[in-house]
């Protein structure tokens, strides 16, 4: 990570000279960003599963989020190099994602610039110029996401101060088993507060869009418990194998679980 930081931060990005972006590859909108005080933009390559990758339903969580601290001032640039366009538009449609994306199918955007191979690393905050402020992937992991914000804020780089605790988590393996693929799945697993201090969960990130969790927002007590329910929806039949990752306010955070099963 130290290496990537050093190697990228303060690197312009370059856009193709040429870029359309529409809307759900659909309607073409002209999209300007080039006076945008600040840019976030991400690139997303055909590499793996593309409804993994996306996590659409967070990005739009946090354009929403952005908008509402800057009045709509930070344009978010999104380049998709598709494996499959029609899926890709599927996905757009299905997700209700009505946000400007360039289906960049030549790979225009990273034959330019040789992004990261790591999706983690494929998503930057620039500056008026165009130069790299910050790296990571915010959707992905809130210190990234706080980062971003800070800066954009104009707080500078700071760090949390949050006392640390100690927690249990009863389960790192989720096994649903077989299954029906038409059918929901849903489990749960518990953390415990086993430190002196409040556990905060600062974010509980999947891997996959078909992967969602729900818990109580609120700080836990310690000795307390968090119930965090897991649910799965199968889009296609075979075994699956994926990770939720929890981060808190504990040493070794991000805790990760790993959720598995077939879906027939």
């Amino acid at each position: 990570m130290s290496r990537l930081v050093k190697e990228w931060e303060g690197k312009e990005i370059l856009f193709p000279a040429h870029s359309t972006f529409t809307i759900q590859g659909k309607d073409t909108v002209d999209f300007d960003f080039k006076n945008a005080t600040y840019k976030i933009v991400t690139y997303i390559d055909s590499v793996g599963c593309t409804s993994c990758k996306l996590q659409l339903h967070r990005w739009k969580e946090l354009v929403k989020e952005v908008d509402s601290l800057t009045n709509g001032n930070v344009p978010f640039l999104f380049y998709f190099h598709p494996k499959d366009m029609k899926e890709l538009r599927y996905l757009t449609r299905r997700d209700g994602f009505a946000y400007p994306v360039s289906f960049d199918e030549k790979d225009d955007f990273n034959r330019l610039n040789h992004f990261p191979s790591e999706m983690m690393f494929q998503t930057f905050l620039l500056d008026k110029e165009n130069r790299v402020i910050a790296l990571g992937n915010p959707v992905q992991n809130p210190n990234v996401k706080g980062l971003y914000l800070n800066l954009i804020k104009g707080n500078g780089k700071t760090v949390s101060n949050e006392k640390l605790t100690t927690a249990f988590i009863n389960s790192k393996v989720m096994d649903f088993g077989s299954f029906p693929k038409s059918e929901k799945q849903e489990r749960s697993f518990v953390l415990t507060n086993t430190g002196d201090n409040l556990l905060v969960i600062q974010d509980i990130v999947t891997s996959c869009g078909c992967t969602k969790v729900e818990y109580s927002k609120e700080p836990v007590r310690p000795g307390g418990t968090l119930g965090v329910k897991v649910i799965y929806e199968a889009e296609k039949t075979g075994h699956f194998n994926k990770t939720v990752t929890v981060y808190c306010n504990v040493e070794n955070s991000p805790l990760r679980l790993t959720v598995k099963g077939d879906a027939k």
